[in-house]
């Protein structure tokens, strides 16, 4: 049995190891970039991600509202746990882009909760917050755990930020709340700090170290039944003008380091992620 799919929609990660059967979406890849439709998207889980194995690596983290679909093939109930900079819980529209898939994910029946982990962004702040899915929020269906070296002190309060010399503890008790229930894990690369990841987003203060302990202490309190990894740079490709104009106005502007260093760069983060997972034997010695 196939464990691992390489779902190859941007280019974004080069060659991966034989491990990863190569799934050829990349004429997919700009109907579906930063904001995908609706009916694209539902032809796209029936063809495409319907029958990918458990642990799915992708593009950009422009793509990372796949990840939704991608939970959906485990049936319920399902607690997702998210490592990102980003919240993604933004209820403006577009309905399917990479900043609000949280909320189409809550809306799935076989999604109860959605954990977000690694958070450094604006969009903690106000007046960025005002966007959030608070109806989640209030149900207790989504948390979010930002950094506190990244907000001011009201923020943390707020939004229960965790900092680097406390988040193993806070995350150990939380992984353990979740014992007995059915877990996915995805991971936006742009949460790894700029050492250790190039991506087309702000990046916060993971290491790749964190991210493989974290994924081993969520394996060993749940059944952790599947994982997706997206946010490797790549350049941006759009079908669309207008999906094309939003997508400029809403990234950073930021300079990128040459493809294959790039690359490079973000295999090496890969492995470490994947090693609880199985799979950092098939990166070789």
């Amino acid at each position: 049995m196939t464990l691992a799919a390489h779902l190859d929609l941007d280019g974004a990660w080069g060659q991966l190891p034989a491990a990863f059967a190569r799934v050829d979406a990349t004429a997919w890849g700009p109907k579906l970039r930063y904001w995908a439709r609706g009916a694209d998207l539902d032809r796209f889980y029936e063809e495409v991600i319907r029958p990918l194995p458990p642990l799915v690596v992708y593009g950009s983290g422009d793509f990372h509202h796949l990840a939704a679909k991608l939970a959906l093939r485990f049936g319920g109930p399902l607690t997702i746990v998210s490592f990102d900079n980003h919240p993604d819980w933004d209820v403006r529209p577009p309905p399917w882009s990479c900043g609000c898939w949280v909320n189409r994910a809550l809306e799935q029946a076989n999604v109860e909760q959605v954990h977000v982990w690694g958070c450094g962004n604006f969009e903690l702040a106000f007046p960025s917050r005002v966007f959030r899915n608070r109806r989640r929020l209030r149900e207790g269906r989504l948390y979010v755990h930002g950094w506190a070296e990244r907000y001011t002190p009201a923020v943390c309060r707020r939004f229960d930020c965790v900092s680097r010399e406390n988040w193993q503890e806070r995350f150990e008790a939380f992984a353990s709340s979740l014992r007995r229930r059915r877990v996915y894990v995805t991971v936006d690369m742009d949460c790894l700090n700029d050492g250790e990841a190039v991506t087309n987003w702000e990046q916060g203060l993971f290491a790749g170290v964190d991210l493989a302990w974290a994924i081993g202490i969520l394996k060993s309190a749940g059944e952790l039944v599947g994982a997706d990894v997206c946010g490797a740079a790549s350049e941006g490709v759009y079908e669309r003008p207008l999906q094309r104009f939003a997508a400029w106005w809403d990234h950073p502007k930021l300079k990128l380091a040459a493809a294959e260093e790039a690359r490079r760069v973000n295999r090496s983060a890969l492995e470490m992620i994947c090693a609880p997972l199985g799979l950092g034997t098939a990166f070789g010695p």
